[in-house]
């Protein structure tokens, strides 16, 4: 192979000159998962409160989480363009927020065909190739570069939350507006992004160097070998890691629907705007501190926001109840209006801080869990192999259905429900070990 090069483990590399605009193709990328965060995040939290709306929700998500494997296994082999899946993942992004805009909440033809599976597919398409380009054009420290993308996926919906908030009515204009904004700026990014030549490195770095960094082999050890993806399909690790994934997207999700369902679009903005904002910071304490302890960490943070979200929304029950009962007690009123007082303020401290918790921890693990593929599977296939496991989203959200329908009766006990769930990753994540090493390896 001509100018390449092989680290000790016999990987291979091409050192190429880094061109002049790949910072601003990670910008645009980085725009293109930000314009595509209202499908998902704002249509959550504005129309998913009953079951029309909560079905539509996980038909998109199956369609988003399905829609990025095809179309990453056809831009890696160079069989379709990367500005052919932007350009239709652009239109059909529109389309799919115009769509949540016309139809509302209902389940009707023009919102399942328009918002859930083409909405869904072109979100996919979005999502799995600005990945795999931002990767390709930094691959001396990709995990850290999705993990920034990933976040604008995130935070991208807070800006339609904070309209809708505001002006309650104007929830179909905003739909409208990121309509056409997630076409300019999809279709913007689809003139720009390409991808490196195969095994591209830059030159300004000397692969091997990186390749025996000391540091870096501490906190992210390299994958034994590199795994194809039938192999990675073969070994417990990779359904390991798609359980993971389900457990935590499932109670994410959930978060988004119940503090929504409080009518504290404060609290909410906060919980949106963490769950991206909290994957580059956790990305950052991974390299230093490894990715399966962060992950562990992560994991709590998030059953520790179910757990403050019950005792929030369970406070608020008794409040609505004590008011219920004071009201045409004359005798009562001044107390009982106290009492409410005291117990709505300390409501609205667990609330915010229930969220802030939730939302830390509710979007880290998917970049966490990207930059562990890597490290578990190695890079020359992860991009696909994580896609398998990032289809485990589809599962993540019948489940979440399911706790939002509890919800709608019980919310207390469906988020002590998820609570568990968010538990049960955390405490798998220490034992993960790499595939390949024999079992008498400490992990």
């Amino acid at each position: 192979m001509e100018n390449a090069v092989k680290d000790w483990r016999g990987r291979s590399y091409r050192p190429g000159p880094v061109p002049a605009d790949r910072r601003s193709m990670f910008r645009l990328a980085l725009a293109a998962m930000a314009a595509i965060g209202p499908l998902q995040y704002g249509y959550a939290a504005l129309h998913a409160r009953e079951a029309a709306g909560l079905t539509l929700l996980a038909v998109w998500i199956a369609c988003q989480a399905a829609g990025a494997l095809p179309a990453l296994h056809l831009v890696r082999r160079r069989r379709l363009s990367v500005r052919a899946a932007l350009t239709a993942g652009a239109a059909l992004s529109g389309l799919g927020l115009a769509a949540a805009a016309l139809a509302g909440p209902g389940f009707g033809l023009v919102a399942l065909v328009g918002y859930a599976v083409l909405g869904g597919l072109g979100a996919g398409l979005v999502y799995g190739v600005c990945g795999e380009v931002v990767s390709s054009w930094y691959p001396e420290r990709p995990a850290a570069r999705v993990g920034l993308i990933t976040g604008a996926f995130g935070y991208g919906a807070v800006p339609l939350l904070v309209w809708t908030g505001l002006a309650p009515g104007a929830a179909e204009a905003a739909f409208l507006v990121a309509a056409l904004l997630a076409t300019a700026v999809i279709g913007a990014a689809a003139r720009r992004l390409r991808l490196p030549e195969p095994l591209w490195w830059p030159d300004d770095l000397d692969p091997r160097t990186h390749a025996l960094d000391a540091a870096r082999l501490r906190t992210a050890p390299e994958a034994v070998k590199q795994f194809g993806l039938a192999q990675a399909v073969r070994t417990r690790t990779l359904p390991a890691l798609a359980l993971m994934l389900t457990c935590a997207g499932a109670v994410s999700l959930l978060d988004v629907i119940v503090v929504a369902s409080t009518g504290a679009w404060g609290a909410l903005a906060l919980l949106v705007a963490l769950n991206g904002a909290g994957r580059a910071v956790a990305m950052r304490a991974s390299e230093l501190y490894g990715r399966r302890r962060v992950l562990a960490a992560v994991f709590g943070a998030l059953a520790l926001g179910q757990v403050l979200l019950a005792v929030a929304v369970q406070n608020a029950t008794a409040v609505a109840a004590q008011n219920a009962t004071a009201v045409g007690v004359q005798n009562a009123i001044a107390v009982g209006v106290q009492s409410a007082t005291v117990q709505g303020a300390a409501g609205d401290l667990l609330l915010w801080l229930g969220a802030a918790a939730a939302g830390l921890g509710g979007g880290a693990f998917y970049p966490l869990l990207a930059s562990l593929v890597r490290e578990l599977f190695g890079t020359e296939r992860a991009t696909e192999i994580h896609a398998v496991v990032y289809s485990a989203k589809a599962v993540a959200g019948a489940l979440a259905v399911a706790l939002a329908l509890a919800a709608l009766t019980a919310p207390g006990t469906a988020l002590l429900a998820a609570a568990a769930l968010a538990v049960l990753p955390a405490l798998a994540t220490p034992r993960l070990r790499i595939p390949g090493l024999p079992a008498t390896i400490p992990l």
